[in-house]
């Protein structure tokens, strides 16, 4: 895996990734209320919070997996890549992802180039839509 220094790619902003974890989560939140409706997303000690988790996961795992982003970063122009190769990630790279990030703690956790522990377990990077198309060796 490259280090840091030799990465190929110009990684996203702290700001764009906000506004597609944001993103990410209304719409998984929208999800969840149209399935269950508003009273019973709504309800003190309901399962709601929790699906709203699980539908952000699977979103996001499937949707890097296929389109190479979440909805949230396909939104924001964002992608998710390999750094390896630039290309999408496998369904359990993606899978890994996307669990890494529900548990908070590791996308606060990162390196200089700004990848957090998500990103380097999964060997991948976040990165503009037009670094996507040209890395830069």
């Amino acid at each position: 895996m490259p280090s840091p220094q030799t990465l190929p790619y110009e990684t996203a902003s702290w700001g764009r990734r906000v506004l597609a974890l944001l993103v990410d989560w209304i719409a998984s939140t929208f999800v969840v209320v149209l399935f269950m409706g508003w009273s019973d997303y709504s309800r003190t000690g309901g399962p709601g919070g929790f699906y709203v988790l699980l539908v952000f996961v699977l979103e996001s795992a499937l949707l890097t997996w296929t389109a190479g982003g979440s909805f949230g970063k396909l939104a924001t122009r964002l992608r998710v890549v390999s750094v390896d190769d630039g290309g999408h990630l496998d369904p359990l790279r993606s899978l890994a992802r996307a669990i890494l990030v529900a548990l908070v703690i590791p996308p606060l956790v990162f390196r200089p180039d700004r990848r957090g522990l998500h990103d380097i377990a999964a060997g991948s990077a976040t990165v503009p839509l037009q670094e996507a198309s040209t890395p830069q060796h």
